[in-house]
């Protein structure tokens, strides 16, 4: 099998990846949507595996997808490092940067990306926050904070704060290895409402998740609620019960060794946001603009 695959076919992949969508790919990067069709296919076809799922909603990433987008990333992220070691410091911006996040964002987003705001800005001293969504959103508004990475679906319409969305996460269903969904052709909510269901509570998950199971009239059959996404993993990989996260906290493997599936679901399944708030009444210090350029063009 050919291995030359352009990192210009790598980027139009990684974009869909991130925006669910040909359109909108295309408008990221400026070129037309043939061309990111044509790049993304030449891919599945050089790797003979199919890497979305194409539906009326846009684009999914298959399994095989996903774990080739955890190595795309890695590729992009060499690069850029790469090129941050070379990179001419003598403009840097110096001052401090109080940055805060939720817990998802610091477990499962932001070292990658804060390490390499270390290494292009070293003279910007950087101290981090993390707290819950409530009081993030007051810190920007009196001045505590300068800058945050957070849910961003979950940011308040009246909050008073800028957003940025930089990662669309999708979410599908965590199932062990050896469940009977895995079996079947299409799943629904209404096919989940009998199974032992865990629910993760961190960063207002649990409410996030009604958001989409309360237009149907069902509810699911909650056996455990936790705010550890760990736990909510080993429960699902040893076979308690199931659940439905973003793509951005799965890990196939628990810490026991235990495999988890991931499967997409029939039904419409908001995906995760995760990006930047700051308040819109007050500019951005310079360390903060410097963040902000960098986690805008950082690729996730």
């Amino acid at each position: 099998m050919s291995r030359d695959l352009s990192l210009r076919k790598l980027r139009y992949f990684l974009a869909v990846a991130e925006s669910g969508k040909v359109t909108q790919a295309a408008v990221d990067l400026n070129v037309s949507q043939s061309s990111i069709t044509t790049g993304v296919r030449e891919i599945e076809e050089q790797l003979g595996v199919a890497l979305f799922q194409r539906t009326a909603q846009g684009m999914t990433l298959t399994q095989q997808g996903s774990r080739f987008l955890q190595q795309v990333r890695l590729v992009f992220q060499t690069i850029d490092e790469a090129f941050d070691s070379l990179e001419d410091t003598s403009m840097a911006v110096t001052g401090t940067l109080n940055l805060a996040m939720s817990y998802t964002v610091a477990g499962y987003f932001i070292p990658p990306l804060l390490a390499r705001f270390q290494r292009r800005h070293p003279g910007v001293q950087v101290r981090l926050h993390e707290a819950p969504r409530p009081a993030i959103q007051q810190g920007l508004r009196s001045g505590e904070f300068d800058l945050a990475i957070v849910l961003t679906s979950n940011i308040d319409q009246a909050s008073g704060l800028g957003r940025q969305t930089l990662l669309h996460s999708p979410r599908r269903l965590w199932v062990s290895s050896h469940h009977p969904l895995l079996q079947r052709e299409s799943i629904r909510l209404r096919d989940l409402v009998d199974e032992p269901y865990i629910m993760l509570t961190v960063d207002e998950a649990d409410q996030t998740a009604m958001r989409y199971w309360d237009p149907t009239g069902l509810a699911p059959n909650i056996l455990f609620r936790t705010s550890s996404v760990e736990a909510v993993r080993s429960m699902v990989a040893n076979g308690t019960g199931i659940c439905i996260l973003s793509d951005m906290v799965y890990r196939p493997w628990s810490l026991e060794g235990r495999r988890i599936e991931h499967i997409d679901l029939d039904d419409p399944i908001p995906t995760m946001e995760v990006g930047l708030a700051w308040p819109e009444q007050k500019p951005l210090s310079d360390p903060a603009r410097a963040f902000q350029e960098l986690a805008t063009s950082y690729h996730y």
